[in-house]
């Protein structure tokens, strides 16, 4: 017996995967990561314990913050739970609400979240809360056009900025993947993500060490619970990040093309293993570069950047 589930069941389990798997694979990344530095590391399920110790924690809040830095975690929690509706998490089709918006639209519920932590963070009065927003928002600054360039090229490629659309032309022929303008989209959203998940050989992500610090510094006056969903929110985007990249541009299949139990079951052990695999090229590029100064951040965006104009130029130029 191959029960079949629900249009809206199958959305609420592409929600529920995404915020349930997302710390185990950072967990999973941290734990390679020590094991390539040779040390024992963390377990992998240790950002789990991390959350629900800081649930049961007390909350503090700094005198001069207002109410933005109470209610930003929350901000950020239910942009990063609403991106899942929109992109192909578990299913090749799309599902009630995965129309509702294209990829622009997912990728101004990043930023909206971004900006919600930063404005907390800046409002704090602690330097090291202002650092981190500051330099989160100025390298956030170059990012953003590399994202709309990356969109911008695939849609030229596809005739379509919507996820679902997206990842079945890809998904339709294994050239599609190979067109050079594909590849360097691809390329250069990849770098994007190393810089927003801090894997780039210039940010300690897990560090408190000043001057590479960005993710790590907006939190710093969180506690409590609002320090938890900051984390989860943190590992939920990086998860997200990695299922943009691999189910709409890179590698769309695994995804279950009809609702029965047993192909959702299969969609969710195959994107837990494309995440994997992703995870351990991060981790595997983190731990071969050493720390640069933080400056070199421009440099290494203007890289992406880059890849990003290239591959408009050889969609007009070259076809594609």
């Amino acid at each position: 017996m191959n029960p079949r589930l629900s249009p809206v069941l199958l959305q609420v389990l592409q929600v529920g995967t995404v915020a349930l798997a997302a710390p185990g694979l950072s967990g999973f990344i941290a734990r390679l990561e020590a094991r390539l530095q040779g040390r024992r590391g963390p377990r992998i399920l240790q950002p789990y314990y991390d959350i629900v110790k800081f649930f049961r924690k007390e909350s503090l809040a700094p005198l001069e913050a207002s109410w933005i830095f109470l209610a930003a975690p929350f901000v950020a929690f239910v942009c990063y739970l609403t991106i899942p509706l929109l992109i192909p998490v578990l299913t090749s089709y799309g599902l009630p609400l995965g129309y509702m918006g294209d990829i622009l639209g997912g990728g101004f519920l990043l930023a909206l979240a971004s900006f919600a932590v930063a404005l907390a963070a800046a409002e704090t009065g602690s330097p090291y809360a202002q650092l981190g927003s500051s330099r989160s928002k100025t390298f956030g600054a170059i990012t953003e056009p590399v994202v709309l360039f990356v969109v911008f090229t695939v849609a030229l490629l596809t005739s379509t900025d919507l996820p679902y659309a997206l990842a079945a032309t890809v998904r339709q022929s294994a050239g599609q993947i190979v067109r050079p303008a594909h590849l360097l989209a691809a390329a250069a959203f990849f770098l994007v993500i190393l810089y927003e998940t801090g894997r780039i050989p210039i940010e300690t992500h897990s560090g408190t060490n000043e001057f590479g610090m960005i993710e790590e510094a907006r939190s710093f006056e969180h506690s409590g619970p609002y320090l938890a969903m900051l984390r989860w929110g943190a590992a939920m985007k990086q998860f997200i990040l990695y299922i943009i990249f691999l189910n709409v541009f890179v590698a769309p299949w695994g995804l279950a093309s009809d609702g029965s139990l047993a192909a959702v079951i299969l969609a969710v052990l195959a994107l837990l293993g494309k995440a994997a695999l992703v995870g351990v090229g991060v981790a595997v590029i983190d731990d071969s570069f050493a720390k640069l100064r933080l400056f070199k951040i421009s440099e290494f965006v203007a890289a992406a950047f880059l890849l990003a104009v290239l591959a408009v130029f050889t969609v007009y130029l070259g076809g594609g």
